[in-house]
């Protein structure tokens, strides 16, 4: 059964299939060939809320880089094509808070739908 990897903060980007690549601290043991179930929330659930697949995925590439080493490329890959790079980084460690830098080490999943 494959794993769940949640799409809580680009669900919308999931389900129009606009997003091919993502940004994970973690996740380290992903490999070409890997399967997943894009999920909207995977944590955090509430007593009774299940789970709600967007999409099967899979991987195509994994790669750590520092965040702030994204082209700007990505960002559409990302499902933000309005971004820069600077505006994606500042976005994500907003979000993360001040664990997490421009310079932090980050895995580059880049993956394809199913």
């Amino acid at each position: 059964m494959p794993r769940n990897m949640s799409f809580a903060l680009t669900t919308d980007q999931v389900k129009d299939k606009s997003k091919t690549v993502t940004r994970r601290f973690g996740w380290k043991f992903l490999k070409p060939g890997d399967v997943l179930w894009a999920v909207e929330k995977a944590m955090g659930l509430k007593h009774g809320e299940k789970i709600k697949r967007l999409a099967k995925i899979k991987v195509v590439a994994v790669r750590e880089e520092p965040l702030h080493a994204m082209p700007i490329s990505d960002c559409a890959k990302e499902g933000f094509p309005e971004m820069v790079p600077q505006d994606f980084v500042a976005m994500l460690c907003n979000h993360y808070g001040s664990k997490i830098t421009g310079a932090s080490m980050v895995n580059r999943i880049e993956f394809e739908y199913l």
